[in-house]
């Protein structure tokens, strides 16, 4: 595998990304199906361009357009490499939202760099994911939203959107983690709260209505810590990924190339 100097970030940032099963260490690739009629049709590669493959699940390459056919691409590796996951991982878990803005919560956050995602079925939820066909086609769409930022974004991994949770269920999968609940009265703020050096960061952010006394109370006793970003509201489709930022910069996670 070819190293990658530091002062290379432009040269994974700037091509178009393409997502494969897995990407090979060497010689050919033909891209094709929905990604290969993207790259052909859409971005109009061209031979002797320079374009990204990755598996998003870490591994990316430089590979340069060789031929173009309708709705398929070959290009040949120059360069590849594998980044780790940050030592402190951010899951967000984000109350379900109407409209789209719910999907806009994942493609902000997923440009902001959160590792996973938790649809929360929050008391104040105004819209409600059954556990049939309509459940599911919502969230396929969460997760849909979350790969085509990932690829807008260039990120080598593409975060996972978990299956939603209740409250109680939210609770259970949160203990044991570092859980910051978003919370406009909240005492303690994001620019001061304590942070490890390692581990799972779980940022929780409620609906429009807010957090009901008895959720705050259940997440709190399993040890979410009630923090707020500033002095102005946000709504739940941005507070996310203001948060986000905020987080990149208190950790090593900005740090990172």
């Amino acid at each position: 595998m070819t190293p990658h100097p530091r002062d290379g970030a432009e040269a994974w940032s700037r091509p178009a990304l393409f997502l494969l099963d897995a990407v090979p260490e060497s010689g050919e690739v033909v891209l094709d199906g929905a990604e290969g009629r993207h790259a052909a049709d859409v971005k109009r590669a061209a031979p002797g361009e320079v374009i990204l493959l990755g598996d998003g699940a870490g591994t990316r390459a430089r590979a340069e357009v060789t031929a173009v056919g309708k709705g398929h691409v070959t290009a040949t590796i120059r360069e590849r490499r594998h980044d780790e996951p940050p030592a402190v991982t951010i899951t967000l878990a984000q109350a379900l939202a109407k409209g789209d803005r719910g999907e806009l919560a994942v493609e902000l956050a997923t440009e902001a760099g959160v590792d996973a995602v938790v649809p929360w079925r929050a008391e104040r939820c105004v819209t409600r994911w059954d556990d049939g066909p309509r459940g599911a086609k919502a969230l396929a769409r969460w997760r849909s939203t979350a790969t085509e930022a990932a690829k807008q974004a260039r990120r080598a991994r593409v975060p996972e959107v978990e299956i939603p949770l209740t409250t109680p269920q939210l609770a259970a999968r949160v203990a044991g983690a570092t859980t910051l609940l978003l919370e406009a009265t909240a005492d303690e703020t994001l620019a001061t709260v304590a942070l490890p050096e390692a581990g799972e960061v779980v940022l929780v952010v409620g609906p429009e209505g807010g957090v009901t006394d008895g959720e705050a109370a259940r997440l709190t006793d399993a040890g979410a810590v009630p923090v707020r970003l500033g002095p102005d509201v946000l709504r739940t489709s941005t507070a996310a990924a203001v948060a986000l930022g905020a987080l990149g910069v208190r950790t090593a996670r900005w740090a990172r190339r």
